[in-house]
């Protein structure tokens, strides 16, 4: 009879247990991240939460039943991290619906598509519940920068003649540009700088030169972390930032340079997406700032990666590119987009002759780095880096030092370091080109 009265309880305390795990899971934080592409939202717990959504469209709202949970100080968090200029979210209303359901009814600034979406523990990360708003109306990136060069040509025309519309005049240039005699890749399409209204039309192979910038990392994914602290994501925004200020300001060959960032601010961008917002802008190089960790604080100096097509260079390598291809995973990727099937493909759509020009790329730029600063390899290692994966544009990784050692994550929070070797960077750009000029490129293609 005893033992039988204590299985009884041990099944109360166990159904118990359930209960409370079902209506009782602690929120450990709750984040907030805007940006122009996208904003995030993030609840992590230290259990799986269930939820059901509904979108109003207008005005529009997105309001989420949270189950499993009970309102309380962390959930009503979320209403002050919302920032004023947040480009996706005007506010947060949360408020307990049910035993047991919290309600967040996001108000919206405008359209989106929501995707919300669970992800599992993985690294320093317990559960999270994700709402990822994307808006449905998004500026075409290459028309962006295009405007852009032609608002900084127009401060300094004299005289020029009136146009009804020379941003479509110059777009319609480089659409014109996109037939050559047989079919070319995205990226070797010709695209005209800006001229004064009254000069005659320039020759077809005068083009703006696109240097996609990728800083590593972002968001929820803060990338590695020094021994002070330091993250990652942060210094190798940095970098891009001054990297893109010199590129904006340099031409080639007569060519304006203009630099476009995968992400300007502090947030998580997806791998194929970083491929695909370079191929969007017809990109001619493709750059991914990274400073790395190991398990020591022994490694120390720079290192420049490219793509493998027959496996890794070393063993370094092949585990660096591990890592890195990990991203997706810390960044909370939502694996049940419709369309990140059909992105992920380009991945595997690399080609010999990209390799060949990134191995190029790579050796301009590792001869320029050893001028400020010490190298980890002195020669461009290879392996499958899923961000290094464009088919048709030159692309490395630019490790640009161990954050993991405390004298060179010292140097990755100086200015003055970061400056120096923005201007290798730079320099190493400057010397690929000077090898492999976009003309001449264009020419054979």
């Amino acid at each position: 009879m005893k033992r039988r009265q204590l299985l009884q309880s041990g099944t109360l305390v166990l159904l118990l247990g359930a209960q409370h795990l079902a209506r009782g899971a602690s929120i450990v934080a709750v984040r907030v991240w805007p940006a122009p592409d996208y904003s995030r939202v993030t609840i992590e717990s230290d259990a799986s939460l269930s939820f059901s959504q509904i979108f109003i469209p207008n005005p529009p709202r997105l309001a989420v039943d949270v189950k499993g949970i009970d309102l309380n100080p962390a959930l009503k968090e979320l209403v002050a991290k919302v920032s004023a200029n947040d480009p996706n979210i005007s506010g947060i209303r949360v408020g307990q619906f049910g035993p047991g359901v919290v309600r967040l009814v996001l108000d919206l600034k405008q359209a989106i598509a929501p995707q919300v979406f669970s992800l599992t523990p993985v690294a320093a990360y317990q559960h999270r519940l994700v709402f990822d708003l994307y808006p449905t109306q998004v500026a075409d990136p290459l028309e962006t920068l295009i405007a852009e060069r032609l608002k900084e040509s127009a401060s300094v025309r004299v005289a020029p003649a009136p146009a009804a519309d020379p941003l479509g005049d110059l777009i319609a240039q480089t659409a014109q540009a996109r037939a050559p005699e047989v079919a070319v890749p995205p990226k070797q399409v010709s695209r005209l700088p800006p001229q004064s209204m009254s000069a005659p039309t320039p020759a077809a192979t005068d083009r703006l030169i696109i240097i996609a910038l990728d800083p590593g990392h972002g968001g929820e994914d803060p990338g590695a972390i020094g021994p002070a602290g330091t993250y990652e994501k942060d210094v190798v925004l940095r970098l891009a930032h001054r990297l893109r200020d010199r590129i904006n300001a340099a031409s080639s060959n007569g060519n304006p340079m203009r630099a476009f960032l995968t992400r300007d601010a502090d947030f998580f961008v997806p791998l194929h997406i970083r491929v695909d917002k370079a191929r969007r802008v017809q990109a001619d190089l493709f750059i991914s700032l990274h400073a790395d960790a190991f398990f020591t604080p022994r490694p120390q100096g720079a290192s420049v990666f490219a793509l493998s097509q027959d496996g890794a260079s070393s063993s370094a390598a092949r585990w660096m590119a591990a890592k890195e291809n990990k991203a997706d995973m810390v960044g909370g990727l939502n694996v049940r987009a419709k369309d990140a099937q059909v992105k992920r493909a380009l991945l595997d759509m690399s080609t010999a002759a990209q390799i060949k020009d990134s191995l190029q790329l790579g050796g301009a730029m590792l001869k320029e780095i050893a001028r400020v600063g010490k190298l980890h390899k002195p020669r461009v290692e290879q392996a499958g880096f899923a961000v290094l994966k464009a088919p048709d544009i030159p692309s490395v990784l630019v490790e640009a030092a161990f954050i993991s050692n405390p004298d060179e994550e010292a140097k990755l929070n100086s200015p003055a370091y970061l400056d120096q070797l923005a201007d290798a960077l730079m320099r190493g750009i400057e010397g690929y080109f000077a090898r492999n000029p976009p003309l001449a490129r264009n020419r054979t293609s």
